[in-house]
Order: structure tokens, then C-alpha cells, then sequence
């Protein structure tokens, strides 16, 4: 058993490396996400760069990976620390992707991806929220960081497992973390909001 519990994550943080963005952007568009916008990998800047459809692609693709690994997880009959194990694991997977050097995304779409796999009930109040304030603000940014806060509450008053609860405080520290920047130009209005053309990438990449 625990050597398939250690297969399961060594799964869920390979499935969480693969930059969806990246190859989506480089296919339908020729362009480096890199090298444009945020920097960021993620589906946000794909829809700066390439376009809606390239960004839906790419939403699909780094909220299924991470509810792939879950699925499996509890397919196979882990137990809630395994499966916490797994989704933290996928959503580490985008944050620091073994593909890129450890250089990735900000891990909102697979973070709600291996909870809408995990709690589908949390993770449906978390799209909830995301687009209330997206639809409101216009900030993708903004969005992620009041979803990521709400997760560990949801997480405590409606499935009540420590280790999700846990994992809930892990998964949105690790996104306000990668967020910092964001929210830095959220206080001084310089953030770019949902559908702003892309400029080249700033000095501070993702």
C-alpha cells in the first residue's frame, strides 16, 4: 500500500508539470507565454495572448490534470491523507513544474480541480466565488486570491477532514504566495484585467 500511495503523488505532481498553457499557446498562437503578459503559464494569459478558445483549452487542461490525479486516487481507494497528499502534490506540479525548471504557474485552476475532485460541493462554492468577483472586478487576480481564501473555511465547514483542511491552508498560502506581485499592482491599480491585450513579459516573469 505505501508504495502505491508514493506512486499515486510521484502521478499527481508529473500530471500537475504539464504546462497546458505553454503547448497550447505554442500551437494555436507560435507565442512563448513567457515572453508576454504576466509570464505566467496559466489560462489567464493565454487569453491575453492567443485568444477565449486557447484559454478554455487551457482551463480544461490544468483543471483536469489535477482532478485526473485525485480521481485516480480515490478510484483506487486512498485514504483522506493520501488523497491530500495527491492533490497537494498536483497542485505543486504547476506551481514548480518538472518540465520547466521548476518554473510555473500559480496554480489556481489545479488547485480547483483536485478539490472539485476531492469535494466537489467545496469545490463548485470555490467557481462560485471566483467568478462573482471576476464577473464584479474584472481581476483574475483578485478572483483567485478571494477563492484561495475562502477555500480553508468552506474546506473546515462542509467536509471537516484536518488533513483537507490542512491541505485547504496549504493550497491557498501557496497561491497568495505566487500571487504576491499581483497583489502589489492590485494596491497601486496596475493591474491588468480579464481580457486586457498582453504586453511583453515584465522584468519579474511570472
Amino acid at each position: 500500500m505505501l508504495t502505491r500511495d508514493v506512486v499515486l503523488v510521484a502521478i499527481a505532481y508529473l500530471a500537475g508539470s504539464v504546462p497546458f498553457g505553454l503547448l497550447i499557446a505554442r500551437l494555436k498562437g507560435n507565442v512563448d507565454l513567457r515572453r508576454v503578459g504576466s509570464g505566467n503559464i496559466g489560462a489567464t494569459n493565454v487569453l491575453r495572448a492567443v485568444g477565449k478558445g486557447a484559454a478554455a483549452l487551457t482551463l480544461i487542461g490544468d483543471i483536469g490534470k489535477g482532478a485526473a490525479a485525485v480521481a485516480l486516487a480515490r478510484g483506487l481507494g486512498a485514504s483522506s491523507r493520501v488523497l491530500a497528499a495527491v492533490a497537494l502534490a498536483a497542485v505543486l506540479g504547476h506551481l514548480f513544474p518538472l518540465f520547466l525548471g521548476f518554473r510555473g504557474g500559480k496554480g489556481v485552476a489545479t488547485t480547483l480541480g483536485v478539490v472539485l475532485a476531492a469535494m466537489p460541493v467545496v469545490g463548485g462554492l470555490l467557481l462560485l466565488v471566483w467568478l462573482l468577483v471576476a464577473v464584479v472586478w474584472r481581476y483574475s487576480s483578485l478572483a483567485a486570491l478571494a477563492a484561495a481564501a475562502a477555500l480553508p473555511a468552506l474546506v473546515w465547514l462542509l467536509d471537516g477532514r484536518p488533513v483537507m483542511v490542512l491541505f485547504g491552508l496549504a493550497a491557498a498560502a501557496l497561491i497568495f504566495w505566487r500571487h504576491r506581485e499581483n497583489i502589489g499592482r492590485l494596491r497601486h491599480g496596475t493591474e491588468g484585467k480579464i481580457g486586457q491585450k498582453a504586453r511583453p513579459a515584465d522584468s519579474d516573469g511570472r
